[in-house]
């Protein structure tokens, strides 16, 4: 996997880039606000890993929500969302070439729905949680469906080699 690289907009409407969170562990995982279980569930899960770390690692780690559906996920859309799942969490999103950008790069689809009478849609997307070591480099692809322990231990490693 190509190292981290990006150009998007984060929650609090400035521009973010790999730059913003160099010397971190960088776990990014791509969504949407409206997913209905998926998401949460990915995000509490990770929530529930950086609980089992010791602070110092904690204070490390950057878990970046890449939203998929920016007509909707607005940064402060964005903001609201993430603050659920802990100070550790940023929203970020781009237009859609920003975002075919970095899902090109790191071979992650996704698709809008039709629109329903009611103006909501699906969005169907990967669900794997890319990780990150301080230097950007990929080291780890965790599965939605890792356990917390599991998540936590990779976390721990990768803070280690850091």
């Amino acid at each position: 996997m190509p190292p981290l690289d990006f150009e998007l907009v984060s929650e609090s409407g400035a521009g973010i880039d790999e730059g913003d969170v160099a010397g971190d562990t960088v776990l990014v995982y791509f969504g949407f606000t409206h997913c209905p279980d998926v998401c949460p569930t990915a995000l509490a899960r990770l929530s529930a890993a950086l609980r089992e770390l010791d602070e110092a690692v904690r204070e490390d780690v950057t878990v970046l929500f890449v939203s998929v559906d920016p007509e909707r996920d607005t940064p402060e859309v964005l903001k609201a969302y993430t603050e659920a799942f802990g100070p550790r969490f940023v929203g970020v999103t781009g237009d859609k070439a920003a975002l075919d950008e970095v899902t090109n790069r790191y071979r992650v689809s996704y698709r809008l729905g039709e629109p329903e009478a009611d103006g909501s849609y699906d969005v169907d997307h990967s669900s794997a949680i890319f990780a990150f070591d301080a230097d950007g480099d990929a080291r780890l692809l965790m599965r939605d469906s890792d356990s917390v322990e599991a998540i936590a231990a990779d976390i721990r490693r990768l803070a280690q080699q850091g």
